[in-house]
């Protein structure tokens, strides 16, 4: 579909669907697996990627396309898929141009499911990853870098580290070793940040977080910018520049041109794999975007006031939000986010990793869920709940302090939410 140029609450509402006379003002659920055609020979083209089409729903959907679009035109990318999930979002992302005995670097603070993807599952696939610490200095950070190595990732805003990435620093770095920067943007959003703008290549995205908003569906999404050149580092990047045997010998940069990198994954991962979003997942995803412009700015209209509440009581340790402004990433969220980074919060109480767990039993309005990023108020301890399988050491490396509450703050009245820390921190 032909990109308007609108400005991203117009895109939030109309982009993707775009319906001709007596066609459906809301985007519909194409709840089918298949598509029929008249004849063989037209089925015959869809299969060899002479022409666009669909004809099962595990390699494209129109209501899934649809959604792809509209997030895409949001990011400001050329191409994007939808996913099962952000798990799954990240893995194909990685593994579209990854196979055994290839490398990644990736910053060592991002979120403890794609840590364990990484380290666990993609190594025992025969891909390695080094962990760098994304604050080190571009040398050190270059010490990571081998002659196998094929992609840089990290996340616009760590989760629950609440790291900003130095996204200039690592788009550099990765095109000085001609790979791609994969950036994971769900907690920013591309309301608060467009990575693409700053020197990364690819996108990805938990769509069960800010994106859809109400914790109704899992999903993901994969977003191409279409900017980095395959071609120019062909060695590298043999499955998108050579044959893919798979599909009748077709070369996807020679074919697809800058939506080379969207059509592989789809074709192809999303073709042996099938981790597909389901059409009504999609359908709900859209409702969600429909608002996402209007509930970003209110996330984080009250984070800050929470975080501001959270640092002034004298029971709290340590309050981590990068509006702060003695916050260590304050500079970083101001240069990539000046309209907010996004609604979660870590602190620390001074009792530590005990108090946390009484603390969390005393909310009332604040729901303990293994969630994060949705219209209501929610808490988690990471070590014990979704880190609990890493030593405190590990938890450390990971930016993840032992005692670390996290804290997504809702879109409910502000006064409120402070209202339940209080009694909860003051029983």
């Amino acid at each position: 579909m032909e990109k308007r140029n609108h400005h991203p609450e117009t895109v939030c509402i109309q982009g993707g669907w775009n319906p001709g006379n007596g066609e459906p003002r809301v985007l519909p659920i194409y709840q089918s697996t298949t598509f029929k055609y008249s004849s063989s020979e037209q089925m015959g083209r869809l299969f060899d990627l002479e022409e666009d089409g669909y004809f099962y729903t595990r390699l494209a959907n129109p209501t899934n396309d649809a959604v792809a679009e509209k997030i895409c035109e949001l990011e400001g990318g050329v191409a994007a898929m939808l996913t099962s999930s952000g798990q799954a979002a990240n893995y194909f992302a990685v593994f579209n141009i990854c196979s055994a005995g290839d490398h990644i670097v990736s910053a060592a603070t991002i979120y403890g499911g794609t840590s364990n993807l990484f380290t666990v599952t993609m190594k025992k696939q025969g891909i390695d990853v080094t962990l760098v610490d994304p604050d080190a200095p571009e040398e050190e950070i270059e010490k990571a870098f081998r002659p196998n190595t094929k992609a840089v990732f990290g996340e616009t805003i760590a989760n629950p580290a609440l790291v900003v990435l130095d996204i200039e620093k690592f788009a550099r770095l990765a095109h000085k070793h001609g790979v791609p920067l994969i950036v994971d943007n769900t907690f920013a959003t591309p309301i608060n940040c467009r990575p693409f703008e700053w020197g990364a290549d690819i996108v990805t995205h938990s769509t069960t977080k800010y994106m859809d908003g109400h914790a109704l569906t899992v999903g993901g999404c994969i977003v191409d910018s279409g900017n980095f050149d395959w071609n120019a580092h062909a060695e590298k990047f043999p499955g998108l520049t050579t044959p893919d045997d798979s599909y009748h010998g077709v070369i996807y940069t020679e074919k697809f041109g800058k939506k080379a990198y969207i059509t592989k994954a789809t074709a192809q991962m999303m073709r042996d794999l099938g981790s597909i979003q389901a059409p009504m997942n999609a359908f709900l995803l859209n409702i969600g975007l429909e608002t996402l412009h209007l509930r970003m700015p209110r996330h984080c209209e009250n984070a800050q006031k929470v975080a501001e509440w959270l640092s002034a009581r004298e029971d709290v340790a340590w309050v981590n939000y990068p509006g702060l402004k003695d916050n260590k990433y304050h500079a970083l969220a101001e240069k990539y986010m000046p309209s907010g980074s996004c609604g979660v919060i870590s602190f620390g109480l001074k009792g530590g990793r005990e108090a946390a767990g009484v603390f969390m039993d005393r909310l009332k309005l604040a729901a303990i869920v293994t969630h994060v990023a949705d219209a209501r108020t929610c808490v988690l301890h990471p070590a014990s709940h979704t880190h609990r399988q890493l030593s405190d050491e590990q938890l450390v490396e990971a930016g993840v302090d032992p005692s670390l509450i996290r804290l997504s703050v809702g879109i409910e009245n502000a006064d409120d939410i402070i209202e339940d820390l209080r009694q909860a921190l003051e029983q």
